[in-house]
């Protein structure tokens, strides 16, 4: 029974001992309690009787040694400086993308903005060139008398005295721009109320191949003149001519006028009559034409007509 008793009181000797090293007060990283703390969480939780969780909890929170604890706060520190760098990297990269949304505007984005520079380079000047400030110079009162002479000359448009010759100058309303011309040249003679856009009949030559009328279509158009496809016979051309609001007259004016020759004038065809191309007008007022079907069909010959001759044959103009 001793012994028994003595074993008893040994085993509980030793819990009390176990008890009194985890629970008794201590200070420092060596003390019991820490060790202790320390065993449990390193995988003496099992033998303590400690859930795992918990024996992971007093691992975290447990006395550290002053090499642990040196080792922590460096760790730390270099967390912190990570976090301010990337927070320094995000804050740089929103304002660059603020900065390329704004544009090139040099009032928006001012920092990028280049402000022009001027270089000016001073350049010797001989005393010759310039004026002095002796007594020997012009009084102001005499230059501004000598300037006002000068200015008074009259106002122009270029550096030229002569005059704008307003010939050149387009004054009418013409879509033609043969024809603009012309109306220019004739403003003084024109017929009242002349209306350069009227109606110039079909686009399409109707006569028959070879004959007159044929052929003053043609050439017609090739000056930029076109007339009527459908004017009829050439001692008829006038008077179609006339009343689509062509000019008709006696007096031929231009190059391309047509001449119109009514039936037996100047050997045309009675039942027909003839139409011809002014080419050119003589200074003494005679003219030159061409012409189709007076030596044959299709073949073009000129004839010259004088003044008199000229006179009494009527022009389609424009």
């Amino acid at each position: 029974m001793k012994h028994a008793s003595h074993k008893a009181t040994k085993a509980s000797g030793q819990k009390f001992s176990l008890a009194k090293a985890l629970f008794a007060s201590g200070k420092g990283s060596h003390s019991t309690r820490c060790v202790r703390a320390v065993q449990a969480a390193g995988g003496d939780a099992v033998t303590l009787g400690l859930d795992p969780a918990v024996a992971e909890k007093i691992n975290e929170i447990a006395p550290q040694s002053r090499r642990a604890i040196r080792e922590a706060a460096r760790a730390a520190e270099r967390r912190s400086h990570i976090l301010a760098s990337a927070s320094l990297a995000a804050l740089v990269g929103t304002a660059a993308t603020a900065v390329a949304f704004t544009g090139n505007d040099e009032n928006l984005n001012p920092l990028l903005a280049d402000p022009a520079t001027t270089t000016t380079q001073i350049k010797r000047v001989n005393v010759s060139d310039t004026v002095s400030r002796d007594e020997a110079r012009t009084p102001l009162e005499s230059s501004v008398a000598q300037q006002s002479t000068a200015d008074g000359g009259e106002w122009a448009l270029s550096n030229s005295d002569n005059s704008l010759d307003t010939k050149l100058m387009n004054r009418n309303t013409a879509n033609n721009p043969v024809v603009s011309q012309l109306v220019d040249q004739d403003e003084a003679v024109l017929p009242a109320g002349f209306n350069p856009n009227h109606e110039v009949g079909t686009e399409t030559n109707n006569y028959p191949w070879g004959q007159c009328t044929w052929y003053a279509y043609q050439r017609r158009a090739e000056l930029g003149l076109p007339v009527s496809g459908n004017f009829g016979n050439g001692g008829m051309w006038a008077d179609s001519a006339r009343s689509l609001g062509y000019w008709v007259d006696n007096t031929a004016r231009h190059v391309g006028d047509i001449v119109v020759f009514t039936g037996g004038q100047e050997g045309a065809s009675l039942l027909y009559g003839h139409v011809a191309i002014v080419e050119k007008i003589n200074q003494d007022g005679s003219i030159e034409v061409s012409e189709s079907n007076v030596k044959g069909l299709g073949e073009i010959s000129q004839r010259t007509f004088s003044a008199e001759s000229a006179s009494k044959l009527q022009y389609i103009h424009y």
